[in-house]
């Protein structure tokens, strides 16, 4: 009892708090060694032998794209700003559609393992390569940071520093991915999306009932304060809030992101056909936007839970708001369900496809052809650990960070447009580029990594979500003269 009690002083939490974590971990690692232990080829490891039911797959999906970015950021987006993040999902729900009948079906068509491999089979292996690589950089990073996100909150409620936390959710997510592969991925996402609900639910709750006036002083406190502002019609380039520019960069924003990125695509390649898979990609619509109506709501709730009670202390940092509320006011038990969905949206890490891209789109192709399925089943797992490693050192790194939400974004834009504009080139047009298409999406990452810095320091008004459509738009371009050249070069040679 007195182990228990020192507990309690030193992080403020429970019994009932760590039997909640304690429960996630180990149904985590049930579901890691039940559907790891009869894994024996890469297949199996990595596709599942597109054995997963669209329901599995549609929550594993919402729970990737939700992260601990998401259960951090967009409360606290809620917080500091209003509601008006909520556009960008119009334009994402339009892109799912165009994946889900553009994308999905060259995939299938091409048995393909990983995204990249269509790369190959419609222009040749160095452009797969390239995909590919372009997939670590991107990924690598984004992924870091959200881990960086989770680790913080983490950090805050547990009293522990950001180090040992970060090394907590590496040492579990290389065990649990390592062993267990994309099956262990799916149906823990299936039940990390329940307990982003649970959590949810629950914390939106208390707060509702620890507002004195009801929903009436909600809307008047948070309406007077700008809180409730969902669209925003004006015309600045540089305001990524703006409804058009929000729809926009949600269209190509989440092609990029759903479409081109394997971590989330390896999700809809479980699926036994192209229908399940379109299938999938769809419901996911419908299964996201509750999450993120409810968590910014939170952040709602919080901005007036806060002006009722101006002497209760705020984080230095906004993006704290949901882990300094949970460690300084949440009662014992409901502290514990948002530090487990937390957990569990960091341990739903990128490890599986970014393993899967590595052994099939490099190490098979360029380092071992010759090797057997049971050795490069051992190099995936190989791989899943130092991918761990690299990502806690990444995350580390933006321990100065602050704004991740929007940070995030930026990451990717700077390297999706490339990924973006060359998987359109090859899905829109019969051009046959290989080489050219390597050149166009460096030159559009140089681009639109420029017009972040010059954007970041001032020098450009132009918001960061045109870098994606820049990119693409510019890598498109390219590869569609480049290729057209390459064409002329081949027809002289004969």
């Amino acid at each position: 009892m007195s182990e228990t009690t020192a507990l309690e002083r030193i992080t403020t939490l429970g019994f009932i708090d760590y039997a909640w974590v304690s429960l996630a971990v180990a149904v985590l690692l049930l579901i890691s060694y039940f559907k790891g232990k009869d894994e024996t080829d890469t297949r199996d490891y990595f596709i599942a032998r597109r054995k997963i039911p669209v329901w599995a797959a549609t929550l594993s999906f919402v729970a990737t794209e939700i992260s601990a970015m998401t259960i951090v950021g967009v409360p606290a987006t809620g917080f500091k700003e209003n509601w008006q993040y909520l556009q960008f999902f119009i334009g994402s729900a339009s892109a799912r559609i165009i994946i889900a009948y553009l994308f999905i079906p060259a995939f299938y068509k091409y048995n393909c393992t990983t995204i990249y491999e269509f790369l190959k089979h419609r222009f040749g292996a160095n452009t797969q390569y390239a995909g590919s690589f372009f997939f670590f950089i991107t990924r690598l990073f984004a992924s870091g940071l959200r881990l960086y996100a989770a680790s913080l909150a983490v950090s805050v409620i547990m009293g522990w520093p950001l180090s040992g936390t970060l090394v907590f959710f590496t040492c579990i997510s290389v065990a649990f991915i390592g062993f267990g592969g994309i099956k262990a991925v799916v149906w823990t996402g299936a039940f990390e999306a329940l307990t982003f609900f649970l959590a949810g639910f629950a914390v939106l709750g208390y707060l509702y009932f620890h507002i004195s006036g009801g929903m009436g002083a909600i809307t008047e406190i948070a309406g007077k304060a700008g809180k409730l502002s969902l669209l925003n019609l004006g015309w600045g380039l540089k305001d990524p809030n703006v409804l058009w520019l929000a729809i926009l960069n949600g269209v190509f924003g989440s092609m990029a992101s759903f479409g081109t990125d394997q971590e989330l695509m390896q999700r809809l390649l479980t699926l036994e056909t192209r229908q399940a898979s379109q299938k999938t990609i769809i419901a996911t619509i419908f299964a996201t936007i509750p999450l993120l109506v409810l968590y910014l709501s939170i952040g709602t709730l919080l901005f007036v839970f806060y002006a009722q009670n101006p002497s209760l202390p705020l984080p230095d940092n906004a993006d704290k708001i949901l882990s300094h509320f949970t460690v300084q006011v949440l009662p014992a038990g409901l502290k514990g369900i948002i530090l487990m969905a937390i957990i569990m949206a960091s341990i739903d890490s990128p490890l599986s496809s970014l393993s899967s891209s590595f052994v099939t789109d490099i190490y098979r192709p360029l380092i071992n052809k010759t090797g057997t399925e049971k050795h490069y089943l051992r190099i995936s797992r190989i791989s899943v650990a130092a991918f761990g490693i690299a990502l806690a050192f990444i995350a580390y790194a933006c321990r100065s960070a602050e704004g991740m939400l929007w940070l995030a974004y930026k990451v990717n834009g700077v390297t999706a447009g490339s990924l973006l504009g060359v998987f359109l080139l090859g899905l829109l047009t019969s051009r046959r580029s290989n080489n050219g298409n390597v050149i166009a999406m460096f030159a559009s990452a140089a681009v639109a990594g420029l017009m972040l810095y010059l954007s970041e320091t001032g020098r450009l008004n132009v918001g960061w979500s045109w870098m994606i459509v820049m990119g693409t738009a510019l890598t498109f371009s390219l590869g569609w003269l480049l290729g057209g050249k390459s064409e002329e070069l081949a027809r002289i040679a004969q």
